[in-house]
């Protein structure tokens, strides 16, 4: 009796890095969670799990959803790697190509973002929607759109998370960002946010700070709906489990547009929470999923 192949995803964070197995029906043949270390170490532990959970079982696909930002054409010779990026070490490195040496398998690659926004109109809080733009709030902030299962990419992936803001009044924060004293990523993602605390305990106990943060979101998701339009825009990442948080930004949504713009962006279902609590590995899977069918 032959066996179907196995596929696997892989979610690589900043901080941390998911890695699921799972049969040809779907069913989970093992996952664990790392610490994101130097890229020759995080990649030599996903090889071991995988090689392990495997277990001579043949892997027919690997599908990688990585933070960027990160060439994703596979036509271009640096497929997979990634560019020029505030994590250390990993400016530059292939990752792609150290996966593909250690599974010996097809390994296919795309931004955390486009893989979550894959996840999350399949499967999660976008269902029934055409297209759909997914926003993730954490270490950094990142956009991923999805119209009709395919993820939009040009000569670059969509960075959203770096789109420059008009300043708040009052805001003398200095941005968290290093590339840009003014984008949104510096202005209100996870290190921005702790250094608006100072001694507070949450951002949750700032009104005043989650307003501000909560005003830039939405300059963010107008900037989407402008731009990009799409049907439905899920929130996800750490910073938006922040109570109040995402009430904030449909709040001062409204404001932002000034009257401009699609009504339907204003109705309570436009801005939502993510429904899925891994979908970038939950779109890795999908990826996976797709490549042995190609």
């Amino acid at each position: 009796m032959t066996i179907a192949a196995a596929r696997a995803g892989i979610e690589l964070g900043g901080t941390k890095a998911l890695c699921r197995v799972t049969d040809a029906a779907g069913v989970m043949l093992g996952e664990v969670r790392l610490a994101t270390q130097a890229p020759a170490a995080t990649v030599g532990e996903l090889g071991t799990f995988l090689r392990r959970t495997l277990n001579g079982r043949a892997l027919g696909a690997l599908g990688v959803a990585s933070f960027g930002p990160l060439e994703v054409d596979p036509r271009s010779s640096s497929y997979g790697c990634l560019l020029a990026t505030p994590k250390p070490l990993w400016g530059g490195f292939d990752l792609r190509g150290a996966l593909s040496a250690e599974v010996r398998t097809r390994v296919v690659v795309d931004t955390d973002v486009n893989a979550a926004a894959l996840a999350e109109q399949a499967l999660g809080a976008g269902r029934g929607c055409a297209s759909l733009a997914y926003v993730t709030v954490g270490t950094g902030i990142g956009a991923g759109l999805v119209i009709e299962g395919t993820p939009l990419k040009g000569i670059l992936h969509p960075e959203a998370g770096h789109l420059r803001l008009p300043r708040r009044p009052g805001d003398t924060h200095l941005s968290t960002c290093p590339f840009h004293p003014d984008c949104v990523e510096g202005l209100a993602a996870g290190p921005a946010v702790a250094a608006r605390l100072k001694s507070a305990p949450s951002l949750e106990s700032l009104p005043e700070q989650r307003a501000l943060v909560g005003g830039y979101l939405a300059d963010l998701a107008a900037a989407l709906v402008l731009t990009w339009a799409p049907e439905r825009i899920v929130f996800g990442g750490g910073v938006m489990g922040t109570p109040g948080l995402l009430a904030e930004v449909r709040d001062a949504l409204p404001g932002v547009l000034s009257g401009y713009g699609p009504k339907a962006a204003l109705a309570p279902d436009y801005l939502v929470p993510a429904a899925l609590k891994d979908a970038g590995l939950e779109g890795a899977l999908l990826m996976a999923g797709r490549a042995l069918t190609d």
